[in-house]
């Protein structure tokens, strides 16, 4: 359903009874009706249509909320399934279906699930029968047709037919299905299925940030194809300049170069083009460079010219094009919501005479309220709307005003913390002011930090021993004593703040998390191999053995270590950076996984056969 925002048209409104020249929205009154019968039926259809509007002007906030386009049905019934289509269930529902499919691919013949890829002692891998991975296939293909028949139904049969997205998404179906089919028939034993290859586009169609990216790219492509043909013209001057450079001589101990790189043309090309990415300096250049160093320098002028300027000059261009467009996509997302939100208004809407008589549409506010409680929305911002609504004067809302009302939505929330618990007693409250002061904080990094440095000496001193030399006391006794104080730590910590405000903040979640982790790994170990003593090394039971429980304790705790990052405000902002970075990068991550699926599927396929396995050495 994602179009242009340039390009936005009116909802598909059903007739509406009544006109902007018509009463309030739930205030249509009777005195024109006489009849008693016809008085009722008009108050149901009054009813009736004030339901619709409100339930019209939740949808159209949510879209506005979620920058989704409002053209679509707005019936009763197409407003249920749209609400529907678009719930948390639903679209997890579609999302798992996808991952489900794409997820095939790894127990598909050739099937991948073994414990090790070296071909030499993998065992035989496990072939599902016919039809049972073609079963699932259905049941995703089902889902899928289920999925573009409610898009198609929402949007319209003459909005349909100019979606492009949906319009291969119902070709990809096909070919899939049909394909599905072949295979049936053939009893699982064709070698191609092109509908693994198309299989990504489900992935694809379903984000529509992975749209907007792969329509930059596509729109990127014209900018960058002069560069692009000035490397090519580059790599091609070099490469002649090369061959000639290190042509074949009559002395053989002279020709390391021209044997290794410049051979012949594919040769050269490859060589430099490699080079290009610095992938092979300096050892393309280095039988030249022995031979004479003034060789050196038809390498630093290819190096500083493809990689200093026309590489880095594509690096611009792109970063030029997307930024742009980024622009312009954060313009046009802006633009849906405010359609979205005056949307919303216009359903709402009824006359009411202006201070100086003039006709001005203004909405109720209890008519708000009604429609705030029903939409599905952040509560924070939720609750910032409902307070400014319910302290709006007469009781009105004009146009500016309902949609200032929903910058809100633009806001970053302020998260409010539970309070602290309020004690009675004098020794609890000095206790309270001690444990909830930061300086307790910085006493646990300390002591987390004396743990990583002891943890680091002895690996050290036992880096070379024998394993039936190592000794555990010291590691396990050191770990006891640590996680009893991490535990200790947590638990007064809690005592000061209260539950509720200690897992309100997400470094408390981590290191109590973490902390209780550490303290279930230590019972266990006890439990199974006793309490430290000198000369600990007991044989392995259960599923891991003492020296394995110890390395997983240790790795949490110096996991546990990155607790001091929100202490210091630059690596806070670092990683703060760091995890927006990755955020943002899900739709670049998205397109990679599309991309690699799409050409790992296809080289099996054609490098089916190509490279015979040796065969597990284990069995000969």
């Amino acid at each position: 359903m994602e179009e242009e925002a340039g390009a936005e048209k009116e909802p598909l409104l059903p007739a509406r009874t009544a006109g902007r020249g018509c009463p309030p929205r739930g205030t249509f009154g009777t005195g024109d009706c006489p009849d008693p019968a016809a008085s009722c039926t008009v108050q149901e259809a009054a009813g009736a249509d004030h339901d619709l509007y409100i339930n019209q002007a939740v949808v159209f906030i949510e879209d506005a909320i979620q920058y989704r386009s409002i053209n679509h049905r707005v019936d009763s019934k197409s407003l249920w399934l749209y609400r529907w289509y678009y719930s948390k269930i639903c679209q997890w529902v579609l999302s798992l279906t996808i991952t489900l499919i794409l997820a095939l691919a790894f127990i598909e013949t050739p099937s991948s699930l073994t414990v090790t890829s070296d071909i030499r002692y993998r065992g035989t891998a496990w072939e599902p029968p016919c039809g049972l991975t073609e079963s699932v296939e259905l049941f995703c293909f089902l889902v899928f047709i289920a999925d573009v028949s409610v898009k198609s139904y929402l949007i319209g049969w003459e909005e349909f037919q100019k979606t492009k997205w949906l319009l291969a998404y119902v070709l990809t179906l096909v070919v899939s299905v049909i394909d599905w089919t072949v295979s049936l028939s053939f009893s699982c034993t064709e070698t191609v299925r092109i509908r693994r290859i198309i299989r990504p586009f489900f992935l694809l169609q379903n984000s529509s940030m992975m749209k907007k990216t792969l329509k930059c790219i596509n729109r990127t492509l014209p900018e960058m194809a002069s560069v692009v043909l000035l490397l090519a013209v580059h790599l091609c001057l070099f490469t002649m300049f090369g061959m000639l450079l290190f042509a074949r001589s009559k002395d053989k101990q002279q020709d390391k170069e021209w044997v290794g790189y410049f051979h012949n043309l594919p040769d050269s090309l490859t060589s430099l083009l490699v080079l290009l990415t610095t992938a092979n300096n300096p050892d393309v250049m280095i039988p030249a460079y022995s031979k004479n160093r003034a060789y050196s320098i038809f390498f630093i002028l290819f190096t500083v010219l493809g990689n200093l300027f026309l590489m880095n000059l594509l690096t611009a261009i792109i970063y030029n094009q997307f930024r742009g467009y980024l622009l312009k996509s954060v313009q046009s997302s802006l633009l849906r919501r405010r359609l979205g939100i005056r949307a919303a208004f216009e359903v709402l809407c009824s006359p009411k005479e202006s201070p100086v008589s003039t006709n001005e549409l203004c909405v109720s506010a209890n008519t708000l309220l009604q429609v705030l409680q029903k939409v599905e929305m952040d509560s924070c911002c939720k609750q910032a709307i409902l307070r400014t609504v319910r302290s709006c004067p007469h009781g009105i809302l004009s146009a500016a005003l309902f949609q200032k009302l929903f910058d809100e939505l633009d806001k970053d929330p302020v998260k409010q913390h539970p309070p602290t618990p309020e004690y009675q007693s004098s020794f609890l409250q000095k206790m309270q002011f001690a444990f909830g002061h930061h300086f307790f904080g910085y006493l646990g990094n300390v002591v987390a930090l004396a743990n990583i440095i002891s943890i680091c000496v002895i690996l050290v001193m036992d880096a070379d021993k024998q394993l039936s030399e190592r000794d555990d006391y010291f590691l396990g006794a050191i770990n006891c004593f640590f996680i009893l104080y991490y535990l200790l730590e947590m638990l007064l910590k809690i005592l000061a703040m209260g539950f509720k405000r200690y897992i309100s903040y997400p470094s408390n979640r981590f290191d109590g998390l973490l902390t209780v982790i550490l303290l279930v790994l230590e019972v266990s170990t006890f439990a199974v191999y006793g309490f430290p003593h000198p000369g600990w090394r007991p044989e392995m039971m259960g599923l891991l053995s003492l020296w394995d429980m110890v390395r997983l304790v240790n790795m949490l705790i110096v996991f546990r270590f990155l607790r001091i990052i929100p202490n210091m405000k630059f690596m806070a902002l670092v990683a703060s950076t760091l995890l927006d970075l990755v955020k943002n990068l899900r739709a670049f991550a998205g397109l990679l996984v599309v991309v690699y699926y799409a050409f790992a599927i296809t080289g099996i396929v054609l490098f089916k056969g190509a490279v015979v396995p040796m065969g597990n050495i284990r069995l000969q």
